[in-house]
């Protein structure tokens, strides 16, 4: 328990790029709730731009599952270990874990070796509810505490005697506001062009696996529609990997390159994509961008996933939350050209279909963000109401 006169000592750690996200939201939300409050962790550029520096390199370690996550075994284990070292040193009060499940769980073991004083907070549980329910119990043998996302999330944790608070999604919160008509300006594309998006994904495994056929339908969308601009908006961690296999398809020469600093204006002018499963799929949604949603796990990991594992219908939130699919979902052995095409076909040339869509998920996105001031406020609120263990 922490001496009554210091203030309370909270270490965040973030390994995906979203997560880092989160964790620089939730680094400003609590230091407006409590000034005095000291934070230290290992995250990524966000986190860093916020004071919260690390010389812990997490970048690697950004896998879909457990059969990539076998390949970096061994950075896993050393880069735990080091976050629970650095924990330690920090003689953290409450230690918060942000995404990242097979990680997070491993670092949440560590820490509680190298400081078993410190209470355990996940922030953003595994989804028990679509995949394995399993996950909840093995979660609350880990932690101390759940800052849960989704309102149904109590009813999967709490039978295993894990303490879950709802505090609301954070990528509902966030001002998605961009200037698409100045990105069209500044990369010269007409007032009367469409702008489609083509989002590889956030991680070296998803761009492996997708890039080739989601290039494929670029290029046979491009095709016979002279007057359509591609964009694709690449993350740090896979920039390299994008810009160079794209200039081995003479065809997408012409593709738009942009990074996070021009993000949500390329959104903002865009009228369609075709992106990745994740949370960005729930962003386009929030601006109104109709989507088509593609992802690909590999083989044995979908075998597994595919006849244990699923339990939701849909793996896109917004479908989940409207009960129907607005964003058509390609996965796996349909995340091809073949199925991809003419869904996207559909969205591009349907004018009065875009529209339809656009405005259903606008207010799908409206009812999931409920009321009150946002997951990141909440979550703060909730992390000091907590305090030390």
């Amino acid at each position: 328990m922490a001496p009554a006169n210091r203030p309370l000592r909270v270490f965040v750690v973030a390994a995906e790029p979203s997560g880092d996200m989160v964790g620089a939201e939730l680094i400003r939300a609590l230091r407006a709730a409590s000034p005095g409050v000291e934070i230290a962790g290992v995250g990524r550029e966000a986190m860093a731009a916020e004071g919260v520096a690390t010389d812990i390199d997490l970048s690697a370690l950004s896998v879909l599952g457990l059969f990539d996550g076998l390949r970096v075994w061994r950075q896993v284990h050393e880069r735990s270990d080091a976050c629970a070292r650095a924990a330690a040193a920090f003689n953290a009060d409450q230690v918060v874990l942000i995404d990242s499940w097979g990680f997070m769980l491993r670092v949440a073991w560590k820490v509680r070796e190298a400081c078993p004083g410190a209470r355990i907070v996940k922030y953003i549980g595994p989804q028990a509810f679509a995949t394995r329910p399993g996950r909840a119990k093995t979660l609350a043998r880990a932690v101390d505490n759940l800052l849960a996302i989704h309102p149904f999330d109590p009813e999967y944790f709490e039978p295993y005697g894990l303490p879950t608070i709802v505090v609301g999604n954070p990528a509902l919160e966030r001002d998605l506001t961009g200037d698409g008509a100045g990105f069209r300006r500044q990369h010269a594309i007409t007032d009367d062009a469409r702008v489609i998006l083509v989002l590889f994904g956030s991680r070296k495994a998803e761009v492996e696996r997708l890039f080739d056929d989601f290039a494929a339908t670029a290029e046979a969308l491009a095709k016979d529609r002279p007057d359509l601009r591609l964009v694709t908006v690449v993350a740090p961690s896979v920039a390299e990997s994008v810009r160079n296999r794209l200039a081995s398809r003479d065809t997408l020469s012409g593709m738009i390159v942009v990074g996070p600093e021009e993000r949500l204006d390329a959104f903002a002018a865009a009228d369609a994509a075709l992106a990745c499963s994740g949370t960005v799929t729930l962003e386009l949604s929030r601006m109104g961008v109709p989507s088509v949603v593609g992802y690909r796990l590999g083989p044995v990991a979908w075998a597994i996933a595919w006849n244990f594992m699923l339990k939701a219908p849909y793996v896109s939130l917004v479908n989940l939350a409207a009960g129907r699919e607005l964003l058509p979902e390609r996965l796996q052995t349909r995340a091809v050209p073949e199925h991809l095409v003419p869904e996207m076909a559909r969205l591009i040339d349907d004018a009065q279909h875009r529209s339809t869509v656009s405005k259903a998920l606008v207010e799908t996105t409206k009812l999931m963000a409920g009321n009150g001031e946002g997951a990141s406020v909440n979550a703060a609120r909730a992390l000091i109401e907590l305090g030390p263990k």
